[in-house]
């Protein structure tokens, strides 16, 4: 059995880079979003229809696969409408509290409940948040509409989280990520057409960013996240999934010249920090 923690280190490199993906390419980011869902679906049907790996799920498992791929979809369309109508930095922040519902939610509805170090690394991972954003976004909110879609949009991701790890406990990854991907790019498309969003007329450039969206930031990150959810415990993994902001970061260094202050590096260390905070001492999952 492959190591959950190397999946999930792959995963979150895999999905960090979308961001920048998403400002190297002047497209809508639901456009993006769609596109991002529909070529990872594409990439992976090959592998299910010739090697057969395909398992269809019974009846009671297709409720939750498709409200994972509806929410996940959600998630990503809020989120970008939270920036609209507030600002990226604030959207970030609000959304990053998906850890904050993901123990919330695992409190109260399943039996492996968060202890002290949960919450304890949880909290050190938040403060280092708001440090990498800027403590006068922290300070300056308004509890407008933008901030009221950037909150929903952190519920969506904690929800998908949960969804999915009680749905992975039933189903193998393919098959659910089939699905999921399926109903997601389906509704996304949907999304595009009511809001008017662009489709079709773009450049090679953008056609290849969205083919490493697809195959990169949604394949091969969401495939190894999702594996290694499938073996460690939901709360480990939305906060882990909190470094994205700080790998995010390095990719926007390297390759969009975004400056690296010594504030993001204080707030990456103290993010970091938080996460190790919930491993340290834990018994090894098996």
């Amino acid at each position: 059995m492959s190591n959950p923690r190397i999946n999930l280190m792959i995963g979150i490199i895999s999905i960090s880079i979308f961001p920048v993906l998403v400002k190297w390419a002047p497209v809508s980011g639901v456009t993006s979003a769609f596109y991002r869902m529909l070529l990872g679906l594409l990439f992976l049907l090959p592998y299910v229809l010739f090697r057969r790996k395909f398992t269809l799920p019974i009846g009671t498992l297709w409720l939750p696969i498709v409200l994972c791929g509806v929410i996940f979809a959600s998630d990503i369309a809020v989120w970008n409408l939270s920036i609209h109508y507030s600002n990226a930095t604030q959207a970030t922040l609000l959304t990053n509290l998906s850890p904050v519902w993901v123990g919330v939610g695992t409190f109260l509805f399943l039996p492996d409940k968060p202890g002290p170090r949960f919450w304890l690394g949880t909290l050190v991972a938040l403060i280092g948040m708001i440090v990498l954003i800027g403590i006068e976004t922290f300070t300056t909110m308004k509890l407008d509409l933008g901030f009221a879609l950037a909150m929903l949009s952190g519920v969506l991701y904690a929800s998908y989280i949960l969804i999915s790890k009680t749905v992975l406990n039933k189903i193998d990854i393919v098959s659910f990520m089939t699905i999921s991907m399926a109903v997601s790019s389906s509704y996304l498309f949907v999304i595009c057409l009511i809001f008017n969003q662009p489709v079709s007329g773009f450049d090679a450039t953008i056609w290849t960013v969205f083919v490493v969206q697809g195959l990169v930031c949604q394949l091969i990150g969401w495939l190894t996240i999702n594996s290694a959810m499938k073996q460690m415990d939901a709360k480990s993994v939305s906060l882990s999934l909190l470094s994205q902001a700080v790998v995010t970061g390095i990719f926007a260094w390297l390759f969009i010249g975004e400056k690296i202050t010594a504030r993001m590096i204080a707030g990456g260390i103290v993010i970091l920090i938080g996460i190790a905070i919930t491993y340290t001492g834990r018994k090894k999952t098996a």
